[in-house]
């Protein structure tokens, strides 16, 4: 794959080194002084002419591009203002488009969203649709097609937030998505992926215990969110993050997984508990360094399975991250994330 990520990033430490030359103090700052990383939530990739494309939570939905995986040029946004729907789903929706998700089907592309205000289910889940992912070509333009799913309080015990979609063997679209309530689900789409399948056909993916007589409008203990699914030899992979999100280096956020052999589930972990029933095996923690990490997706580029998530740096005051690794498999075919997914760090290119 050809790239011209070296030449930026060549360019880049060249006007450093003219700028920390002029004295012994500019150059220990400079040497001390690392790189941009992409700050990022949520986030999720597609390939497109031997480049990489990455969408996440942010204003218009924010979006970079890279040509090796690690030296990324931030693009734009999806969305020049927001979905003309928008403030009818959620009042005081804030222009902050969370948690895509991006496929490719019959030539197009389809990215999904979420609307929705922190810590309420007053949310839906959108899709805008376009030919191609690179902005010079004459055929780039984003067309939405408006609300596939919505979720509205005291009529439903869900939140329509943090979409996933997947293909079954038969080539039928599905769509994961949900966060606290009553877990994570699992709803079948139309054939042109914009809508809701007829008759509609729903499941119960993942969720954890929420006590009896709490106000229906409240999202609960229930901390799971972000489903993610993912085909591998024998095996769908239901990927979940637990714990709380988005507080900085208060965050709680980690990645736990179960496994099933039919797409609708059930979703077993190693121990051989159902995820619906409170199960999940840890896949990945945070640490000292990294106090949480989550919302992840899965692909497999040049032969080689990724996990993608955001982490958030300590030593950065918990500020969110862009986090790409290897993902590996045991003998009995559980994911494994070795130790080194630590090291990698984003290079946000100007």
């Amino acid at each position: 794959m050809k790239s011209n990520s070296s030449k930026h990033t060549k360019l880049l430490a060249g006007w450093r080194l003219a700028v920390c030359s002029f004295s012994l103090l500019a150059t220990q700052a400079c040497a001390e002084a690392p790189l941009p990383q992409v700050s990022i939530h949520d986030p999720v990739m597609a390939e497109h002419n031997n480049r990489y494309y990455l969408f996440s939570t942010g204003p218009g939905i924010t979006y970079y591009h890279s040509d090796d995986l690690k030296h990324w040029t931030l693009a734009g946004r999806v969305f020049a203002t927001e979905p003309d729907w928008a403030k009818s789903v959620a009042p005081t929706f804030d222009g902050h488009l969370w948690a895509p998700d991006i496929v490719q089907h019959n030539d197009h592309y389809y990215l999904y969203y979420s609307v929705s205000a922190f810590g309420k289910n007053t949310s839906a889940i959108g899709v805008t649709v376009n030919k191609t992912l690179d902005q010079s070509h004459p055929d780039y333009q984003w067309v939405d097609q408006g609300i596939v799913l919505q979720s509205v309080p005291h009529r439903d015990q869900w939140n329509a937030i943090d979409p996933a979609v997947i293909f079954d063997e038969d080539g039928t679209p599905w769509m994961s998505f949900g966060s606290f309530w009553s877990g994570l689900k699992l709803v079948r789409l139309s054939e042109d992926l914009t809508r809701l399948a007829a008759p509609e056909q729903w499941y119960t993916l993942a969720k954890a215990e929420r006590p009896a007589f709490i106000d229906e409008e409240e999202a609960g203990p229930a901390e799971l969110e972000a489903p993610f699914i993912y085909k591998k030899d024998d095996y769908y992979y239901l990927f979940v993050s637990l714990g709380k999100c988005c507080r900085g280096a208060d965050s709680t956020y980690h990645l736990a997984v179960g496994r099933s052999k039919q797409l609708q589930g059930p979703y077993l972990d190693q121990a051989g508990r159902d995820l619906a029933a409170g199960g999940g095996t840890v896949l990945l923690a945070g640490n000292a360094d990294w106090v949480g990490l989550g919302h992840n997706s899965v692909y497999r580029f040049d032969d080689k399975d990724y996990l993608v998530f955001h982490a958030y740096e300590a030593a950065d005051n918990g500020l969110q991250k862009l986090k790409i690794t290897a993902l590996d498999w045991d003998q009995d075919g559980w994911p494994v994330v070795k130790a080194d997914w630590q090291t990698y760090r984003s290079v946000l290119l100007e």
